[in-house]
């Protein structure tokens, strides 16, 4: 069994982008935990900050629960994830709590800044997970983590840069299987639909969920499909934990566009 921490900005993110990654590692017997740095707190134009926060807590709950995944929150607000020494260590210690082998987190590149600052710090984070004399400041600290977990990146939420470039992730999940259980997660977070409809004039967020991750699916082949990148970076694991882990069922490593 591994354990495994997948951590993104917002409740909904993690669904969206690994939901059904997640389901088949749970359906092999992984320990899961699903965590977003914030409530959501800012997601709505009827509720208060608080309102809105217990919501969205109770919706990334029963998600998780479809996949027996733990959830936590890293207790950030939104727009307002910066990465700073204090966020660094509370981060930190998130890792050293979750006790991960293997982490995924946030794209590098995204459309906002609460994505793109939650992989800087969860990268950051799992460097520093390991060393002794990095305190965190808690009142209770967990331990060091033994070992830099591995760590992988979920695609952008377009699949594309900010310039509109597709960013070619190293390796496609063949998530066509469990894409139901997939989108009944992210149904949990109803509230999320309110809000898109009034604040984008979104109102279809299953769909464009859908679309997205038959878009990344058809480039390697198959029906649904959600991308990764292995962080490269000395001195983090580069044996390719997650892909072992899947096993040959599922793992497209050729697109038509790689």
């Amino acid at each position: 069994m591994t354990r495994i921490l997948a951590i993104h900005a917002h409740p909904d993110d993690v669904e969206i982008l690994a939901g059904g990654t997640l389901a088949l590692l749970s359906a092999a017997g992984h320990e899961l935990t699903i965590a977003t740095m914030t409530p959501g707190d800012c997601g709505s134009a009827e509720h208060t900050s608080e309102q809105i926060a217990a919501i969205r807590l109770g919706e990334a709950r029963a998600s998780s629960a479809l996949i027996r995944a733990a959830y936590l929150c890293c207790g950030f607000s939104d727009l307002a994830i910066f990465s700073d020494d204090s966020s660094r260590r509370r981060v930190t210690e998130v890792l050293r709590r979750a006790r991960p082998d293997l982490v995924i987190t946030a794209a590098r590149t995204d459309y906002m800044a609460d994505h793109e600052t939650t992989s800087a710090l969860v990268r950051d984070a799992c460097f520093a997970a390991p060393a002794v004399l990095y305190r965190t400041g808690a009142e209770d600290p967990a331990p060091p983590l033994p070992a830099i977990p591995h760590l992988y990146f979920m695609d952008p939420l377009t699949g594309m840069d900010c310039d509109g470039k597709w960013i070619a992730p190293d390796f496609c999940v063949d998530v066509s299987p469990v894409f139901e259980l997939k989108r009944k997660m992210l149904e949990q977070h109803a509230s999320q639909r309110n809000w898109l409809r009034k604040q984008h004039g979104i109102d279809d967020y299953i769909q464009q969920m859908e679309a997205a991750t038959r878009a990344t699916g058809q480039r390697f082949g198959v029906r649904y499909g959600e991308g990764f990148r292995r962080y490269r970076g000395h001195p983090y694991p580069q044996s390719p934990l997650l892909e072992d882990l899947l096993g040959n069922q599922g793992i497209v490593t050729r697109g038509e566009d790689l």
